[in-house]
């Protein structure tokens, strides 16, 4: 059998992003920055979320911030796509799992890219943290059959099941 080359495999419908964070430099950034930083980069349920504990409060937004990350990257944006990182949000369920909720920009993106799929794994202690973002793609890798993220986003928004979950702690 002659071995595949990359012009005769199959496009994968998979994506995956990563991103790891150095807790100290966002330690940092509050420090020097305070609101100013934390509004900027953070929905206000994310900021609550991650301020209810003190002494966790910038592992906590460092696994956010590196889920935003890991979000962009399967998105793939161009470079002149204006993304609000409030426009990805980590959300804590009442389970301990977390999920991504999409707004905005993050929605177009979503649609654009084929994204049926998105699910995120964070982690994090005192010198780092981590998130992994998996998305499926429609087969096609076109738009057609791609979730409607805006109907996720308000059902989630609503309470009702996660967009994709993940534990935090």
């Amino acid at each position: 059998m002659a071995p595949r080359t990359a012009e005769h495999m199959p496009s994968s419908s998979l994506r995956v992003g990563v991103d790891l964070v150095r807790v100290a430099d966002v330690t940092a950034s509050i420090a020097r920055f305070g609101a100013r930083y934390t509004e900027r980069l953070f929905t206000a349920g994310e900021r609550a979320y991650c301020d209810a504990n003190t002494a966790r409060a910038a592992e906590r937004y460092a696994a956010r911030f590196a889920a935003k990350e890991a979000t962009l990257k399967v998105f793939r944006p161009s470079p002149h796509d204006a993304v609000d990182p409030r426009s990805i949000e980590v959300r804590q369920l009442a389970d301990g799992a977390c999920e991504i909720v999409l707004h905005d920009i993050a929605i177009a993106l979503a649609r654009r890219s084929g994204i049926t799929e998105l699910s995120v794994s964070m982690s994090h202690e005192q010198e780092y943290a981590t998130a992994t973002v998996v998305v499926r793609l429609t087969p096609s890798g076109g738009t057609t059959g791609a979730r409607d993220w805006s109907a996720v986003g308000a059902e989630s928004a609503e309470g009702n099941r996660p967009t994709s979950t993940s534990s935090d702690e």
